[in-house]
């Protein structure tokens, strides 16, 4: 029988020539002795990506079409050897030595379905990467007021000293149990790019499976190492909505929808090009990314 790894490490690179080195070059410090595989699946990219993890031989390479984040580290995990967990991981982020072992113990001993570790910038500062759940209230990312009511994204710095539960953290590091993985068909395809994360953990919650933070493991993420744009940045306000619509029902959901159109129109007014598009895409279902399929409905399902 083949033997049953400590972790199946799955990367999802698109146009990330720039990072993927430096985090492949840190995985054997960040295991530390844990028995493990990684399968990096290239999406497309147009530059030298594909050719420089191909020049390796410490992963396995799947070059294919772009239909998605999800839709990738689902592709990347069922190419694993079989493994107790899933470390999923974005190519510009680079791991602390030791990182996952802290990981892995915490998984064990909380019996979690995810566990996230404390995130720092290029320049040392925290990233702030823990969530609250998604409400009404929180749609307009209102983190500067301090108050949970009206933030989604936690900024303050206490709440990164000890380690807790949370309702869901940025994916870019996040270590999965392999049976939690399973049991919940992995990371839902249909919204492609961005909440993938924020489901995946709401979902583990509500089955039983708790997503715990750790102070006591580390990794450095630059953010946007894939690029950014106004495409993407409506891609990720569509599918908030979408995973509102999901778990609240489509009565809520409008008043959701048009919290965040309101929200849209503010940061275009002070300024933010890519808003503008936004707004539009939220109001007419024409103007969305085809690879949302999220143009049947007003309120997107």
């Amino acid at each position: 029988m083949a033997e049953t790894l400590a972790v199946a490490v799955v990367v999802v690179t698109y146009n990330s020539a720039t990072h993927v080195n430096a985090l492949l070059d840190s995985l054997p410090r960040a295991l530390s002795g844990l028995t493990y595989s990684v399968v990096v699946v290239d999406n497309g990219s147009t530059d030298a990506t594909a050719e420089l993890v191909s020049n390796r031989t410490d992963c396995e390479l799947i070059e294919c079409e772009n239909d998605g984040f999800a839709a990738g580290v689902n592709r990347g995990v069922r190419s694993s050897l079989p493994s107790k967990t899933v470390l999923i991981l974005n190519p510009d982020v680079t791991l602390d030595a030791g990182s996952v072992p802290v990981m892995l113990e915490v998984l064990e001993r909380r019996e979690a379905g995810v566990v996230v570790p404390r995130l720092r910038t290029s320049s040392g500062q925290l990233f702030p990467s823990l969530r609250r759940a998604p409400t009404l209230l929180r749609v307009g990312g209102l983190s500067f007021t301090g108050l949970a009511t009206f933030a989604e994204r936690i900024d303050n710095p206490s709440f990164y000293k000890d380690e807790h539960p949370v309702a869901w953290a940025t994916g870019a590091v996040m270590l999965f149990d392999a049976i939690c993985y399973k049991e919940l068909g992995g990371l839902d395809e249909s919204y492609f790019l961005y909440s993938e994360e924020t489901d995946f953990c709401l979902r583990a919650s509500d089955a039983g499976w708790p997503t715990i933070y750790t102070p006591e493991a580390g990794a450095m993420h630059v953010g946007g190492g894939s690029g950014r744009s106004a495409r993407t940045h409506t891609m990720q306000m569509i599918n908030r909505v979408r995973l509102y619509r999901r778990r609240a029902g489509p009565v809520r959901a409008r008043l959701y929808l048009a919290g965040a159109v309101v929200v849209e129109l503010r940061r275009a007014l002070l300024g933010n090009r890519a808003s503008l598009a936004t707004a539009r895409a939220l109001v007419s279902p024409t103007a969305r990314p085809p690879e949302l399929s999220a143009s049947d409905t007003l309120v997107p399902r």
